[in-house]
């Protein structure tokens, strides 16, 4: 990780633990603001003017006390501080402030988290209390435009940070609905893959038991083997949905082109005929691409076992300069009114466009090669070898 990548995960940590104490950041915030107001109580001051006194310092101390509560109720802190802070310019004589620390940070706060009508009741009150201020100090023009500068910046970095908070629970929420449909994306593959399997060799089995005792075997075994696989993919996914937590499944590679062998293998246990071929030479994919090449060809050859009633299916991978073909073929009924949505882009088939979209890919779907059976076509870009291993 770089020095940037550094900052930015500390900066996270403190964030959330943040979050989790506002308490203890209040506090902090109020101390600090305490420390910048004892620096004119320290630093020498010229023979000719009165000392800074200890009632002096512990007015300034009751003026930021109340910033503890800042968060909870920001107006009345507001109107604390201006109490606290007109008693301190009209009954003690103490040293100035360059800057109006405690104003700025509950301006700054009620901008950050106050409903609109409580903003509107401080700039009300700003606009009262500002002129004032000035007036009792130096009744300078100067002052008074820079006090009302200082106090309008505090406010607009408030907004600006709510609308930046807000930006960012949006692209939160919007990040968990990607990762929702992920899921369900997975959840519907793997056991919309499974189950299809399983009912054909479940349907099959009476018959091969009065027909064919030795082909009844193969078929429960195949339900069996189908139904463990189901079983620790889910398992896997289920362990990821866990992590961090006691007891959590390890993290498993995702399945990639190495597994379509055994997946072609499975299908053809139900008793249709698939050749998988490729064509161009199997190049290294990146995981996310070899996972989602796989779950195409599991998803197109599950809509073939459940839709297609076919004999026979042809898959095929061409591998070519910067993107991979993947081609689906049967030879069952194809588009028609017993397929329509197989057709016209089903569950099944939206999960591939999905997944090849996702990929920058593109999708398509109809009539095999002389309007017979059903084709699924996918294009998927794929990375170079030396960006795949960067």
């Amino acid at each position: 990780m770089d020095v940037r990548g550094k900052i930015r995960a500390r900066w996270e940590r403190a964030r959330t633990w943040g979050a989790a104490n506002p308490w203890a950041v209040d506090l902090g915030i109020a101390l600090l603001v305490q420390a910048a107001m004892t620096m004119p109580f320290v630093v020498p001051r010229p023979p000719e003017i009165e000392p800074a006194t200890w009632p002096a310092y512990g007015l300034t101390t009751l003026t930021v006390l109340p910033l503890v509560w800042r968060r909870r109720a920001p107006l009345a802190v507001l109107l604390a501080i201006l109490a606290t802070s007109a008693l301190y310019t009209l009954a003690i004589e103490g040293p100035g402030q360059p800057l109006p620390y405690t104003g700025l940070v509950i301006v700054y706060t009620i901008a950050l988290v106050s409903p609109p009508w409580k903003r509107l009741a401080t700039a009300g009150l700003l606009v009262v209390a500002v002129p004032t201020s000035v007036r009792l100090n130096t009744q300078s023009a100067r002052e008074l435009t820079f006090s009302l500068f200082v106090f309008a910046a505090a406010y607009v970095f408030g907004r600006l940070q709510d609308a930046r908070q807000r930006a960012h629970l949006v692209e939160a929420e919007r990040a968990a609905a990607r990762e929702r449909a992920r899921i369900a994306r997975e959840m519907h593959d793997i056991l919309s893959h499974a189950v299809s399997l399983m009912v054909v060799q479940a349907e099959a089995g009476p018959v091969a038991v009065r027909a064919a005792p030795e082909r009844a075997e193969a078929a429960f075994e195949a339900i069996s083997e189908t139904g463990r696989e189901a079983m620790t993919q889910l398992r896997q996914m289920l362990g990821l949905l866990r992590e961090g937590s006691e007891g959590a499944a390890p993290r498993e590679p995702q399945p990639d082109l190495s597994e379509l062998p055994d997946l072609v293998r499975r299908v053809n246990a139900s008793g249709l005929k698939v050749a998988y071929t490729t064509e161009g030479g199997v190049r290294a994919l990146p995981t996310a691409t070899g996972a989602g090449v796989y779950r195409i060809v599991q998803e197109a050859l599950t809509n073939v076992v459940k839709h297609a009633g076919a004999r026979t299916a042809d898959v095929r991978l061409v591998h070519e300069d910067g993107v991979v073909r993947i081609t689906v073929t049967d030879d069952g009924r194809g588009p028609g009114p017993g397929t329509a949505a197989r057709a016209s882009g089903g569950h099944g088939l939206l999960g591939i466009r999905e997944r090849a979209a996702a990929h920058g890919g593109t999708a398509t779907a109809g009539p095999g090669p002389d309007g017979r059976g059903f084709e699924v076509r996918v294009l998927l870009p794929v990375a170079s070898t030396a960006e795949v291993g960067r």
